[in-house]
Parts: structure tokens; sequence; C-alpha cells
């Protein structure tokens, strides 16, 4: 039945659906982050420091673990970022569900109105009936007498 939250209903639908499609993307964003931040880390441990060498090697050494050193800061950053986006996606993910709820219920007693409101159009119809019916079978057995 269509009632007028019907298209409430659609649209708050539409709107909750968007919100879970973006959940999804900020927890595929926050997966690559911690990916990204993880092999940072499995990098860092890769870099070897020289034991013995010119005073350029190990300054070169020392420039690529501050190197390495930023690009975790970065990552670690990044993930602190898709973090607090997954949580506000959720955030609004429940409010969005609520609302879709709130105008679903509205419209569900609606509906029950309607069908109340229907039964009792039956109920008097059938009453309309059932009272000509008998008015014309009293007049058939009183002419009968």
């Amino acid at each position: 039945m269509k009632t007028r939250f019907s298209s409430l209903v659609t649209l708050k639908k539409s709107t909750m659906d968007k919100s879970e499609r973006f959940v999804q993307k900020a927890n595929a964003d926050l997966n690559s982050a911690s990916i990204a931040l993880e092999l940072s880390y499995n990098s860092l441990e890769e870099i070897d420091s020289p034991l013995t060498g010119r005073m350029n090697d190990f300054r070169a050494q020392r420039s690529l673990l501050d190197s390495q050193r930023t690009v975790i800061k970065h990552n670690q950053e990044w993930v602190d970022f898709c973090k607090n986006q997954v949580t506000q996606a959720r955030e609004q993910l429940k409010s969005d569900m609520i609302e879709h709820e709130k105008f679903k219920y509205l419209e569900l007693e609606e509906i029950k109105k309607m069908i109340k409101k229907i039964k009792l159009e039956e109920a008097k119809e059938l009453d309309e009936v059932a009272l000509i019916t008998h008015t014309r079978n009293t007049k058939i057995m009183k002419e009968e007498k």
C-alpha cells in the first residue's frame, strides 16, 4: 500500500545504503593504510646498518633510516585518519538507520490505519447488505402469509 511516508522511506533507504557503502569504503581504506604501515615497518627492519666503511656510507644509511621513519610516521597518520573516517561513517550509518526505521514505523502505522478503515467500511457494507436481505426476507414472509 502506498502511504504519504512511502517516498520518505524510499529516500531514507537510499541514504542508508549510501552510508553503508561509505562505511565499506572507509574500512577498505583503513585496511590499505594498515597494510602500508606494516610494509613500512618491514622495510625499516630490512635496512642494515654498516659496521665499517666510509663516513658517507654511514650518512647515507642515516638518511635512509630517517626517510623510512618519515614514511612510517606518514602511514601512521594515514591509519589514524582512516580510523576516524570509519568511526564517523559508522555514526552516520547508525543515524541513517534510525531515521529509516522511524519512517518505516510511521508508514506501518499509516498502513494499519488504512486497513482498519477498509475493514470498518467493509463491515458497514456487510451490515447494510444483511439489513437489506433481512428486510427483503421479512417482506417475502409477510407476503406469503
